[in-house]
């Protein structure tokens, strides 16, 4: 018996690479834009308050949720988006609220950023 014959085949569930992967599917956002902030809406259906991750990191903002309980017949899937946000947000006043399935995150603007009416004055 050589080498090469001598080795028992590797399972693959020993493979220390292999990975479980869920399906990533991207939800439906609407954003909307005034003069006080970004307001984004994305539908999560499913998916509860502790299985919902929102970071926001050099300009990216990014929602991934997992939903657990799905029909005899679905595969597991995972909701999975990211944006690239304008600069000029309020990182640290941030605000997410999720109702319904719904996800509402409110992305101020600084007062900076904000649009203001410019006095005229008579010389």
């Amino acid at each position: 018996m050589n080498a090469a014959t001598s080795k028992a085949p590797q399972r693959r569930d020993q493979n220390p690479e292999k990975v479980a992967q869920r399906a990533a599917v991207a939800p439906t956002v609407d954003i909307f834009e005034n003069k006080e902030e970004l307001l984004t809406l994305a539908d999560l259906p499913g998916v509860a308050r502790e299985d919902l991750s929102v970071h926001f990191e050099k300009g990216r903002l990014s929602i991934e949720g997992r939903l657990r309980s799905f029909g005899p017949d679905e595969e597991p899937f995972d909701y999975r988006r990211s944006f690239v946000v304008p600069q000029g947000i309020d990182a640290e006043k941030i605000a997410a609220n999720l109702q319904n399935g719904v996800l509402r995150l409110s992305l101020p603007k600084p007062a900076a950023a904000k649009p203001r009416q410019i006095e005229i004055k008579s010389a």
